[in-house]
């Protein structure tokens, strides 16, 4: 039996191990309370990791207690983040483009990965039901950002879930980017979700708002356009919901049923 080892059974964790669990796997979800001896007993067992968990200010938790294990196991997959290429003011990025980013440990966690023979997905912004603006703009807690020029790319959950089942099927290691077809700067995202509302437009606030966090605003000085292209050729991926226009419509509709 194909058995996956899980770290981090998060928003998109519980996706994929749902979407293996209906194909007859067995899916051990280790998380921050999951014993250590009950987690190299189960890495003993694996054929598959996927790690969803993010580096911390040691460095990735994972990789520093159980490197030793889980270079063992056949086939490794990690989440990454778009953020490592930083900013490149609009340019698009694949691959092969150097990481500049400064995000808390995420270059040397994607490398590290990279180097036990993962296949790291690199992903833009997360969205899908009970994960979009809709909450936030029919509470009146949504605004948009006066950043001309601003653009990035995001990502529907279920297409992160089809990668990486395809990349368990056929792939070699290495990296992928996971992004949709259409870099779009968020206000324009956040006009169109308004129109599927029928609701106003949101106030308009300028970057340097005191009410902006730090990472908000560290968010809005970013901004790049990252290509999906290595994952279609080499995973035969093609994402189900590749505008925000396709991904906001489905988590309307999710939630209305």
């Amino acid at each position: 039996m194909a058995r996956l080892v899980l770290f981090g059974p998060g928003f998109t964790g519980i996706r994929i191990a749902t979407a293996l669990q209906r194909n007859g796997w067995h899916v051990d979800a280790i998380n921050r309370t999951t014993p250590i001896e009950a987690t190299r007993a189960a890495l003993v067992q694996a054929t598959h990791i996927v790690s969803t968990v993010p580096p911390g200010e040691e460095g990735d938790p994972v990789l520093t207690a159980l490197d030793d294990a889980i270079g063992r196991v056949p086939w490794i997959g990690y989440l990454s983040s778009t953020g490592v290429y930083g900013d490149t003011r609009g340019a698009w990025v694949d691959e092969s483009a150097a990481l500049t980013g400064r995000r808390d440990g995420r270059i040397a966690a994607d490398m590290a990965w990279q180097a036990l023979g993962a296949r790291v997905f690199r992903l833009p912004g997360i969205y899908g039901p009970g994960r979009a603006m809709f909450e936030r703009l029919r509470s009146g807690q949504a605004h948009r950002i006066d950043a001309p020029g601003q653009v990035f790319c995001r990502i529907h959950v279920d297409d992160i879930v089809a990668g990486v089942l395809a990349a368990m099927r056929q792939s070699p290691a290495g990296a992928y980017n996971l992004a949709d077809d259409l870099p779009a700067p968020q206000n324009r995202v956040i006009e169109h979700a308004c129109g599927l509302m029928g609701l106003s437009l949101p106030p308009l606030k300028p970057l340097d708002d005191p009410s902006l966090s730090p990472q908000a605003r560290a968010f809005y000085g970013e901004n790049r356009r990252v290509a999906n292209g290595k994952a279609k050729r080499l995973l035969g991926w093609r994402p189900l919901y590749p505008t925000y226009r396709e991904g906001l419509a489905a988590v309307l509709r999710d939630s209305a049923s």
